[in-house]
């Protein structure tokens, strides 16, 4: 026996062959795919019933539940036609796409030059004010809402969006520099110290370097940012102040005031407002699954 036949080779693992091996397989798997499918079906049954309450008719909607909809398969769109024309939301779903874009772009940008920073430049106190940053993450953000209004309102930031942005960006800085930096450390030190090596600047480093290596991370946090600008309700309350600029969860919340038992308009008023999300989501859901762990593993 020579000495290449005396040492044992890594164990190859064979998939299944034959019909019984893959009936075996089969059945091992299929209690957690059952589970896996009833929670799926717990969650998505209220965004179900939501969407086949916003095409019922409202005579429909007092006198039946929405799951015996599909008996009658009784359906309109003038639930739509009303809220997107009389109740004006068309105006305010554009100042829900003005408020969450910058409120997105501006934060991601900023957080991201900040976390490097943090993780591949050496400066005094970079550490302590990394900690300093960190421990911003446990200041509720309603403490500041009065401060910020009073240092806001002279200089006219709530009579446009203007306050809102600058109030998303402050309070989202935080999450975000420490999210991108524990992935940003990560990264290789060779891949790095190569690019200045070559002559890179810190900012060529940063953006031909570390941007393209952070996808996931950038897309995760700037997937979370969104989500929350979106359906924010409360700061829209405070730094949104003329009424032609207030975004979909403020006039859902005033719909909701007026017309209390109008569930055929509340239902379409809050399938607009929930469509977007869901299309942001199910569209970067893989960026956002690998930003989960971002920076959990090296």
């Amino acid at each position: 026996m020579t000495q290449a036949e005396a040492i044992p080779g890594p164990a190859v693992q064979h998939s299944p062959t034959t019909l019984a091996e893959r009936i075996v397989r089969f059945a091992n798997r299929t209690p957690i795919h059952i589970v896996l499918g009833l929670i799926g079906v717990v969650w998505l049954a209220p965004t179900v019933g939501l969407l086949v309450t916003s095409f019922r008719p409202r005579s429909d909607i007092q006198a039946t539940g929405w799951w015996e909809t599909f008996a009658t398969l009784r359906f309109t769109s003038e639930n739509y036609e009303q809220v997107l024309g009389s109740q004006g939301l068309v105006g305010a779903f554009v100042n829900t796409v003005i408020i969450s874009v910058p409120s997105t772009l501006i934060p991601l940008t900023v957080a991201s030059m900040a976390a490097f920073a943090f993780s591949w430049i050496k400066f005094p106190l970079r550490d302590s004010l990394f900690l300093l940053v960190v421990a911003l993450m446990m200041v509720p953000v309603q403490v500041a809402f009065i401060p910020l209004l009073k240092l806001f309102a002279p200089v006219g930031l709530t009579q446009g969006f203007g306050g809102v942005w600058l109030a998303h960006t402050a309070f989202a800085l935080p999450f975000g520099i420490f999210l991108l930096r524990n992935f940003f450390i990560t990264l290789p030190r060779d891949l790095i110290e190569a690019a200045r090596i070559d002559g890179a600047s810190t900012f060529g480093v940063f953006r031909t370097i570390v941007v393209p290596l952070s996808v996931p991370a950038i897309a995760a946090y700037g997937i979370f940012q969104f989500l929350w600008v979106w359906n924010d309700l409360l700061m829209a309350l405070v730094f949104v102040q003329t009424g032609t600029d207030w975004p979909l969860t403020r006039q859902i919340a005033n719909l909701l005031s007026q017309y209390g038992t109008e569930w055929h308009l509340l239902a379409a008023g809050a399938f607009i407002l929930m469509i977007v999300p869901l299309a942001v989501f199910f569209s970067l859901q893989r960026f956002f699954v690998q930003g989960l762990l971002a920076g959990s593993v090296k």
